[in-house]
């Protein structure tokens, strides 16, 4: 059986066909939870209880136990938040528990087999990633995957999946996916439309294949349909910043107006008044101090609530989101005022400020917002979809540069290009030394950045930057060395070019000619996958 899931940083969702042929969100037992109005939705939460035989509790069993504001004799067990952490640059602290140093990718592991084990007659698996993770999450994703025995796991982005999971019928429409979470805002402007196979073509499976063992897994539904839908990407975009910035916001108002500490109960009550407030225009929790024996009201408002996000430029984020959106969809002579509809998916979409601040660039009829839960979930497992997607980030290749005596990057391939490349990127190289033995190329995947991560007070914060800055992933930091040079390289001449290409899997591969002895010293190498 095959299953969709949507891994969040607040709450994950699990979904599949169910004996009836319709989509159904899936109940855990223990795992999820059951709150009036909401699907079967389960917590991002885990608590350690050995890390050396990794016996943990998953989702609702941690606060159905206490356990998700508390930490015991000091040690942190409790753990939420942690998808945002996984494959993350930044330096933060790192537990250690029984003796073992728990990191958060063991964290996320953790929590994904735990669901996974779960699951009946798993065979088939569809993960949905943000639009801007980079090469460090989706591989650990993928790593995660080789441990599995599961016959094949495909990934989708998780804006596209949105748009699916909304039900459009595929005439033709476009869409702007908004998908506001706990720990990313991810914008996507989809285009949906019919086309008729050929008799004899198989269809494409929905995004990219990960994983597939002996046997590639049969779509019996997909296989049963007259049509195949093609959900082609025009523009994306997607940043660090979700439901719990909203909540460390809304803690530092209190510890600033009302001079309570930081603390993960001070945390959670803040996250119940922003979700009491998506219904409320005020609202009050009761904090205790156990330190002080002193009792506090923590009221706040829908207003007072706006002007919390106000001064954290959250508004002119998604602002500034909405633009490079808008400049996407112009170089693909696509004006964004002709959009069919908007969606609004994930839990921070259900902030009255958000749909607020979408009525004010588009009209009522357009703005959709009944599906925030289920929506990726429910479009990643539906049947009969393929993708025609863009590269999302840029690549380059590491260079020294004389005039800032630093370490800079040259972009050999641009964000925006489809795949497969139609024709090779190519480089020339010479040596830097005399009788240099071989040369070295690092190359990088390139980003642009205007929120900072960082961590803080045992929490991963954000802070919006007054510009752009590059964020940089190396793909190749453990085979750097692309050329052995016989006889060796000198100085003055050029030695090698390099060709780059991406296929039609999207892996990055490179073939290396010896300029001195016409041979090829690498030959179509593939250096990373990117999915």
């Amino acid at each position: 059986m095959e299953y969709a899931i949507d891994f969040g940083t607040s709450n994950t969702v699990v979904a599949r066909i169910n004996e009836k042929g319709e989509i159904a969100t899936v109940k855990l037992t223990d795992y999820s939870s059951l709150i009036a109005d909401n699907p079967p939705l389960i917590p991002s939460f885990v608590y350690v209880q050995d890390a050396v035989t990794e016996k943990v509790l998953i989702g609702q069993e941690v606060s159905d136990r206490g356990l998700d504001s508390k930490n015991i004799k000091g040690e942190q067990r409790f753990f939420k938040d942690f998808k945002r952490a996984i494959g993350s640059q930044v330096s933060m602290f790192v537990p250690e528990l029984d003796g073992r140093e728990v990191e958060f990718e063991f964290v996320g592991e953790w929590f994904l087999k735990g669901i996974i084990d779960r699951l009946p007659d798993v065979d088939s698996l569809i993960f949905t990633v943000p639009v801007d993770s980079f090469e460090s999450y989706r591989n650990w994703l993928g790593e995660v995957c080789e441990k599995l025995t599961v016959n094949q796991v495909r990934i989708l982005d998780e804006p596209t999946a949105a748009a699916l999971g909304y039900g459009i019928n595929g005439g033709g429409e476009t869409l702007l996916v908004v998908d506001f979470g706990g720990g990313t805002l991810d914008l996507s402007l989809v285009k949906l439309a019919f086309v008729q196979p050929e008799a004899d073509q198989p269809k494409s499976p929905l995004g990219f294949l990960l994983k597939w063992g002996d046997r590639i897994i049969k779509n019996t539904s997909a296989s049963n349909n007259q049509n195949s839908q093609i959900a082609k990407v025009l523009a994306k975009t997607g940043q660090n910043l979700g439901g719990i910035d909203i909540d460390n916001w809304i803690v530092d108002y209190f510890h600033r107006e009302l001079g309570i500490p930081k603390n993960s109960l001070i945390t959670r009550l803040a996250e119940r008044i922003k979700i009491a407030l998506s219904s409320t225009e005020s609202t009050t929790e009761v904090y205790f101090n156990d330190q002080t024996f002193e009792s506090y009201e923590l009221t706040l408002t829908r207003s007072q609530l706006n002007q919390i996000l106000e001064q954290h430029k959250f508004f002119a984020n998604l602002d500034s989101a909405l633009d490079r959106v808008r400049q996407q969809a112009t170089r693909q002579n696509f004006d964004l005022e002709k959009i069919d509809a908007v969606l609004l998916v994930g839990g921070t979409s259900q902030v009255p400020a958000v749909k607020e601040w979408a009525l004010r660039h588009f009209p009522l009829e357009k703005v959709k917002a009944h599906k925030p839960f289920e929506a990726i979930a429910h479009g990643a497992i539906a049947q009969g979809w393929e993708l025609k997607d863009f590269l999302y980030h840029s690549y380059g290749v590491r260079y020294w540069d004389k005039r800032y005596k630093k370490h800079n990057w040259h972009r050999i391939i641009k964000s925006g290009e489809t795949y497969p490349l139609a024709k090779p990127v190519e480089i020339t190289l010479g040596a830097s030394m005399p009788d240099q033995p071989s040369i070295e190329l690092v190359i990088g995947e390139l980003g642009e950045m205007n929120v900072e991560v960082y961590f803080e007070d045992q929490r991963l914060v954000t802070r919006v930057l007054d510009g752009k800055q590059v964020a940089v992933q190396i793909l190749n930091a453990k085979s750097q060395a692309i050329a052995k040079l016989d006889p060796l390289g000198q100085t003055g001449r050029d030695r090698i070019k390099v060709f780059f290409q991406v296929d039609e899997k999207r892996t990055l591969r490179i073939t290396v000619l010896d300029l001195l002895t016409k041979q090829n010293l690498l030959e179509d190498m593939s250096v990373v996958q990117l999915v």
